[in-house]
């Protein structure tokens, strides 16, 4: 695999992309930054603009609906973590030249219609395709929103002493889009019922819920979603955004039986791989009872796995009661998984 298979590693990050960022704007008041969803723009008048950019999805054995799916939400997740909802997209799409045009259709009505789900108007981009592309990667996107300034939270606020708590489980879109994937290799080695259960994890894949029903609750200081890296990789993100460190209980962290057994399958991780649906708030010391409760009315499960802690003491992971530091790892074990199934012919 290419050395850039993911996302750019983190030192090349901080030495290509940082140094070169074209002209200064003063009003931009969050820009690119190592573990930040979303970049601010202060429009004036008290408004902030918030935007965010992802990559659509176009996987063949995935299904065109559930890629549309993938598409829209993966966006949506990242501009959640605001407390917001998206309200704008620009979608440049770099087509496969053996996509006909009926299945374009059908790809792109389901981008138009989960767009208007979540109250999305597409409102430009690029549309075409390109010789040679093979990649589960169909081209990028942009969500937009706009809200008053002070209230748009951003995941590099997190404060020492804040709760962390996960929404969901680990690994969510990694189970379900590997058993989706090769749904003949899941369902004979783990079982029809493993294989319908990741079915049903796909569509837990938005965390927009999570984050609008936490947000409402008014003691939320961060949020940010999880991705590349999974649950464990966004709290390192977290913490070292908001130039913090972390204390996460491994005990603690929620991991579905189904998850599990396809990580296990697939020889990733759980805790470190993509796992899109699952949300990581910081609360305020002492509201984040009220965080659950509100989580629990919309039937979203949540679970307290840590605190945020001073920079001095660093990321730490505790097992057995045993504290150590907490990994970061430049590549998701994801990628490799999924590739690697291809070429040994995994259906």
């Amino acid at each position: 695999m290419s050395q850039f298979s993911g996302k750019i590693p983190g030192g090349s990050f901080d030495e290509l992309i940082l140094p070169r960022l074209g002209f200064a704007r003063s009003n931009v008041t969050h820009g690119p930054a190592f573990g930040v969803d979303v970049s601010v723009v202060s429009m004036g008048n008290g408004i902030g603009l918030a935007l965010t950019s992802d990559p659509l999805s176009l996987i063949p054995s995935l299904g065109l609906a559930e890629s549309a799916w993938l598409s829209v939400h993966l966006m949506a997740n990242d501009m959640a973590t605001t407390g917001h909802s998206p309200m704008y997209a620009q979608m440049v799409l770099n087509l496969p030249p053996t996509l006909t045009q009926s299945d374009f259709t059908t790809y792109w009505e389901y981008i138009h219609r989960y767009c208007k789900d979540i109250g999305v108007a597409i409102t430009g981009g690029h549309t075409g395709s390109i010789e040679g592309q093979n990649s589960t990667i169909a081209g990028g996107g942009t969500m937009l929103l706009t809200a008053p300034l002070n209230e748009i939270l951003v995941s590099s606020r997190a404060k020492p002493g804040d709760v962390v708590i996960l929404t969901k489980e680990c690994a969510l879109s990694s189970a379900a889009i590997l058993a989706m994937s090769f749904p003949e290799t899941v369902q004979n080695k783990l079982g029809k019922e493993t294989y319908n259960h990741c079915c049903d994890l796909f569509y837990q894949t938005s965390s927009l819920p999570d984050a609008l029903a936490a947000a409402a609750s008014g003691q939320v200081s961060a949020m940010h979603d999880v991705t590349e890296g999974g649950v464990l990789g966004a709290v390192y993100e977290m913490a070292t955004a908001s130039g913090l460190g972390v204390r996460i209980y491994n005990e603690a962290l929620p991991v579905g039986r189904a998850q599990k057994q396809v990580a296990g399958l697939f020889g990733i991780d759980e805790r470190f791989c993509v796992g899109a649906g699952a949300m990581v708030i910081a609360a305020e010391q002492g509201g984040e009872n009220k965080i659950i409760s509100a989580l629990a009315a919309k039937q979203i499960k949540a679970t307290v796995i840590g605190e945020f802690t001073d920079k001095g003491q660093g990321p730490k992971l505790v097992t057995d009661g045993r504290e150590e530091p907490l990994p970061y790892y430049e590549k998701d074990p994801y990628w490799g998984a999924f590739f690697q199934a291809l070429k040994k012919g995994w259906a």
